[in-house]
């Protein structure tokens, strides 16, 4: 028996100072909100990005 895939949702990491939507990620539906501190290009500096659906 073939097992089911696992649904994956398209999420987008937006900076919380610039509000730019710099990244995308695929990762399993659920779980709390993610909170990463990623490169800004605009801002050329590492800031606080947060997930949010598009």
């Amino acid at each position: 028996m073939a097992k089911s895939k696992k649904k994956l949702e398209v999420v987008h990491l937006v900076c919380e100072e610039t509000g730019d939507y710099n990244y995308t990620l695929r990762r399993k539906t659920g779980g709390e909100k993610l909170k990463v501190k990623k490169y800004s290009p605009r801002l050329r500096k590492h800031t606080t990005h947060v997930e949010k659906k598009k």
